[in-house]
């Protein structure tokens, strides 16, 4: 992918960028992304983006980038090397449902909230994307080798990741749980409302983390803990739920919201905490101002809010990016 950077779009639409490399779990990841969108009856989004409860959805494939412009003044941040070079190599967490990365039916399309903002920002910056799938749990580390510029999988900006990792905000999204329907949990405040129970969650995750890191209250309280089910694949937690293997799901908001509009008998039990969700760099990067106005930019033409109907997430808005803001507490 060596094109010269480009101030206009083409002719015609831009195809999203191709994967290098699809994972060796891409046949499952498609299953699960098929027989998600394929539950329920009827068809038709709501008036934001979103698919009604009871209904199968389409995978939202409308463009919403290839009209944005470069900013000059948001490409002269980058470094003159990045510029010289018109390219950045990205890492993207792929699988799962949306409004995450995933993959269309021909097994090469990469979809999703992040490949768009993404590939957004790269049209202001004057940049092309030589984009790879990569497991959600590996971008982070491969950050600090240099194998990646940047990395995008829904990366809550957390303290932990701060001392080793730069972020460049664009949403704010956090923590949530689902449930079966016949589910006795009503809405989880406190994790000690989790214990005895199984609750399934992504391997590498802030769901991860603050699970391990609080499973004490259960002890102090007397109770059997709860157990931490993790999987490499986000798809494969709903159907661990949907089997009983788990009792509780815990993931993103947009996520959980998006899933159990999908499948019938899941029910969602309202946000946990909020967490604002960046690009993902090496510490120390000298691309962050100029992805920080370039996300500002996309805030100010309109286009950040089309993204964010197509995916039905305009609850995730926020004003401006930042670059590495404290974790957001409560």
């Amino acid at each position: 992918m060596s094109t010269p950077p480009r101030s206009h779009p083409p002719a015609h639409p831009p195809r999203p960028p191709r994967s290098h490399r699809v994972p060796a779990a891409f046949a499952l990841i498609t299953a699960v992304t098929l027989a998600l969108t394929s539950c329920g009856s009827g068809g038709g989004n709501t008036a934001d983006g979103a698919a009604p409860a009871g209904r199968s959805a389409k995978i939202p494939t409308a463009d919403v980038v290839s009209s944005v412009r470069k900013d000059e003044a948001a490409a002269r941040l980058l470094p003159s090397s990045v510029r010289d070079r018109g390219t950045l190599r990205i890492a993207s967490s792929v699988g799962g449902t949306p409004p995450g990365a995933l993959y269309l039916e021909d097994g090469r399309t990469i979809v999703g909230q992040d490949i768009d903002f993404a590939d957004a920002v790269a049209e202001v910056l004057g940049l092309r994307l030589e984009r790879e799938a990569a497991s959600f749990e590996a971008i982070l580390p491969a950050l600090g080798s240099g194998k990646y510029d940047l990395g995008t999988g829904n990366f809550g900006v957390t303290e932990e990741r701060r001392r080793t990792i730069d972020f460049v905000t664009y949403i704010n999204d956090g923590q949530g749980f689902a449930v079966r329907a016949d589910s006795e949990l009503k809405k989880v405040t406190d994790l000690g409302q989790l214990c005895g129970l199984n609750v399934a969650t992504g391997a590498g995750t802030t769901f991860e983390v603050t699970l391990e890191e609080n499973k004490h209250v259960c002890e102090e309280a007397g109770k059997e803990p709860y157990a931490v089910k993790t999987y490499a694949e986000p798809g494969a937690v709903w159907p661990a739920l949907r089997q009983g293997r788990a009792d509780v799901v815990m993931s993103t908001i947009n996520g959980l919201r998006y899933a159990v509009r999908q499948q019938e008998g899941l029910r969602f039990l309202g946000e946990y905490r909020r967490l604002d969700v960046g690009f993902a760099f090496k510490k120390g990067t000298k691309l962050a101002p100029a992805f920080r106005a370039a996300v500002d930019r996309l805030i100010e033409d309109g286009t950040y809010d089309r993204i964010l109907k197509k995916w039905g997430t305009r609850g995730s808005a926020i004003g401006k990016s930042r670059i590495s803001p404290p974790e957001t507490k409560g």
